[in-house]
Parts: C-alpha cells; structure tokens; sequence
C-alpha cells in the first residue's frame, strides 16, 4: 500500500450512509457504540444546511472511504483569531499506518491556514498510546494541565430549570 494515493475531500450529500458507517466504526472504536445517536437526516440538516454547524473531511484510497475527520471553527480570545476544533478523526483500521490520519491532519493544517486560524485544538483519550504518539509526531502539543468538561443535555435541562 505504500504507492497507494489518498485523497481527502468535503463529504457531499450522497456520502451520508459513508459518514453514518464511518461513525458506527469510530464509536466501536472508542468503546462506547452505543453513545451514537446521529441520524443521516439529522447529519443532512447539520452539514448541508444553509449554516453549517461542522465539516467532515473523507479520506479515500482507491475511491474507497477509509477515514474521516470531522471539524467546526471556533475562536480564541487569547489569540484573538479564529480557530478548529478537531471533533472526530479516524481511520479503518486496515488502513492505519498507511499515512491516511497524517493526509487528514495535514488538509486540517491547509484549512486552518487559509482561514487565518491561530491553532488547532482538540482531545485525545488518555488510552489512546498510538494516537497521543502519532499526534506528538505531527507536531502536537500534549496539554496535560486541562480537562475536558461536558455539560450533557441532563445536565444542560437541569441548569435550565434553575432560571
């Protein structure tokens, strides 16, 4: 595979049933299948409607979807410039080692140039030993002095119901 060419592109309408497989493999690969809950009309209205909420990047070889990464802007005060938050990267894993996360990271990088963005930002599971050391290979810094904090949509009604 390693004359093989990836190319990487915007998912289109017609990918839906690519993406929706492709985030199944994801949460199976997380650990955690269940947590799905995206629709591909919900995925449609999100990505394809007249103000999208995020971007998904598909990675293909051979014109067969292999990976994908999933990303939306947001904006740094400190920086006082725009920036990505990385959501969701991932590749089958048949194709890892084959430089396909690499091709995603690196159009992520041509992306955020072209928007004047500041940085990239995103997670990373503490488990993941391959991923932190191919994300510190791309150049990334591990940040390990912050934690991630999620209000979920119990959490959100809860704090709603205190107003």
């Amino acid at each position: 595979m390693n004359n093989t060419k990836i190319s990487i592109r915007d998912l289109e309408l017609i990918d839906i049933p690519v993406i929706m497989e492709l985030i199944h493999l994801k949460a199976e690969f997380d650990g955690c299948p269940e947590a799905v809950e995206a629709r591909p009309e919900k995925l449609v209205q999100d990505l394809f409607g007249e103000k999208p909420l995020a971007f998904v990047l598909l990675a293909e070889i051979d014109g067969n979807p292999v990976g994908f990464a999933t990303y939306h802007f947001i904006y740094s005060t400190f920086l006082a410039k725009p920036g990505i938050w990385l959501d969701d990267l991932y590749v089958k894993a048949e194709y890892r080692r084959n430089k396909v996360g690499q091709a995603l990271i690196l159009h992520l990088c041509q992306t955020a140039q072209e928007k004047s963005c500041g940085r990239i930002d995103w997670t990373v599971a503490v488990s993941n030993e391959l991923g932190i050391k191919f994300y510190q290979r791309m150049g990334a810094n591990i940040i390990q002095k912050v934690r991630l904090c999620r209000l979920d949509s119990q959490a959100i009604a809860s704090n709603i119901s205190l107003i």
